[in-house]
C-alpha cells in the first residue's frame, strides 16, 4: 500500500511506503485529531502544598473538602470539549487511585476517593474520551535515588531513573490500563527515562492496549522539529505552552504532521497544552486569561490542525472554580460565533 506524503521541502506529493513505519494507521491517528479540544486537569498534592514540583509532602496534606469530580467533566462537556486528561500521578508521586504499589496514594489519604475511577466514569457517561497523565519524574517513590540540587531543563529535581523505579512505574501503569482502560496515555518528563526504557515502556503500554493513543510530552516545542532523543517513540507531538508553528509560511499547510523521524516518514498529530490562567495547579490569585487571549489560543492552534488541551485546575475544595466555568462558557460562545460566521 502506498500513501501520498507531502514533501516537506516543496509541499508536492510524493509516494512513500507507510505500512510498518508506525504503529497506528493514518486513519486511526486522524481520529485523535477529530477530538480537537480537551480539558487538562492538574489536581493532586500540588493543589494543596502550593508547589508545582512537589517533594515528599505528608500524605495528610491532600485534603479535599467538597470533592465533585463529576462537576469537572460536566463543565468540560458543556464547554464543547471532546476529551479530558487527568494527572493520575504528578511529580509529587501521590497516586490518585488506590495503588497496590507503594503507600503514597489516596488509599492512605484523609479522603480516600478513587479520583481516577470517578473521572473515568464521568467521562464515559458524558461522552468524553478518557486521558491519563502519568509522570516519570517522582520525588517521593525514590528507590534509593537522590533528588538533586542541580538545575536541569526541568528545574530542580530528579535527573534519572533506576530499574527499581521503572518496575514500580510499569506496575502502576498496568493498574491504570487494566482497571480503568483509558483512550489516551500522556507521559510527562520522558527525558528521565533512557531511550531503551522509553521504547520498552511504549511497547509495553501499546501491546497491552493496541488502540490506545500514547504521548511522551515533547515539552516546550512549536511543532517544527520532532526530537527523537527526547520524546520518541510517541504517537502524538505535544507542544507545551506553544502555538504550533506555521509550516514554511504556507497557511494551507500549517502544522506538518509528516515528520522525518529516524529516517522514516511518520504521521504525528499535534497537541498544544496551555493554561486557562497562568499556573498548572490551582492558586487562589491565578487570574483567568481574558476572552480575546483564550479565543486566540484556541483558533491559532485548531486552525493549524492541532488539538487544543486547555488546563483548568480544580481548587482545594475539589470544585471547578467559577471563574474558570464562566470563562469556558464565554469561550464556547465565541468559538461557535467564529466557526459559524467564519470571522
Amino acid at each position: 500500500m502506498t500513501d501520498p506524503i507531502p514533501d516537506q521541502n516543496n509541499i508536492k506529493l510524493v509516494d512513500a511506503q507507510v505500512d510498518g513505519r508506525q504503529r497506528l494507521s493514518v486513519e486511526k491517528l486522524k481520529e485523535f485529531e477529530a477530538w480537537k479540544y480537551g480539558m487538562f486537569i492538574h489536581w493532586g498534592m500540588s493543589t494543596f502544598d502550593g508547589k508545582e514540583l512537589s517533594t515528599c509532602e505528608p500524605i495528610e496534606t491532600y485534603q479535599p473538602t467538597d470533592l465533585n469530580v463529576d462537576e469537572w467533566i460536566s463543565v468540560a462537556r458543556d464547554a464543547g470539549m471532546k476529551y479530558a486528561v487527568l494527572t493520575t500521578k504528578h511529580v509529587a508521586g501521590h497516586a490518585l487511585w488506590p495503588s497496590a504499589f507503594g503507600d503514597y496514594s489516596v488509599k492512605n489519604s484523609a479522603n480516600t476517593t478513587d479520583i481516577v475511577s470517578e473521572f473515568t466514569e464521568a467521562c464515559r457517561s458524558k461522552g468524553l474520551k478518557v486521558g491519563f497523565y502519568y509522570c516519570a519524574w517522582d520525588n517521593t517513590n525514590l528507590f534509593g535515588r537522590q533528588v538533586t540540587k542541580d538545575w536541569n531543563e526541568y528545574g530542580q529535581g530528579m535527573t534519572t531513573t533506576n530499574e527499581a523505579f521503572r518496575e514500580f512505574m510499569w506496575n502502576q501503569t498496568d493498574e491504570l490500563l487494566d482497571t480503568y482502560n483509558p483512550d489516551y496515555f500522556w507521559t510527562d518528563m520522558p527525558k528521565v527515562l533512557p531511550l531503551d526504557a522509553r521504547i520498552n515502556y511504549y511497547n509495553h503500554v501499546t501491546e497491552k492496549k493496541p488502540d490506545l493513543f500514547f504521548a511522551y510530552n515533547h515539552s516546550c516545542q512549536n511543532g517544527t522539529i520532532f526530537d527523537p532523543t527526547f520524546a520518541w517513540p510517541s504517537d502524538i507531538m505535544t507542544m507545551e505552552r506553544n502555538i504550533p508553528n506555521a509550516y514554511n509560511g504556507h497557511a494551507e499547510q500549517d502544522y506538518f504532521q509528516w515528520k522525518d523521524i529516524l529516517g522514516k516518514a511518520r504521521y504525528i498529530p499535534g497537541e498544544t497544552n496551555d493554561t486557562i490562567g497562568r499556573q498548572w495547579f490551582y492558586e487562589e490569585d491565578d487570574a483567568v486569561r481574558n476572552d480575546k487571549d483564550l479565543l486566540g489560543m484556541y483558533m491559532a492552534t485548531t486552525s493549524r490542525g492541532v488539538n487544543f488541551l486547555l488546563n483548568c485546575p480544580p481548587d482545594q475544595r475539589g470544585r471547578m472554580p467559577q471563574r474558570w466555568i464562566d470563562a469556558l462558557m464565554r469561550l464556547r460562545k465565541n468559538i461557535d460565533l467564529v466557526e459559524r460566521t467564519g470571522s
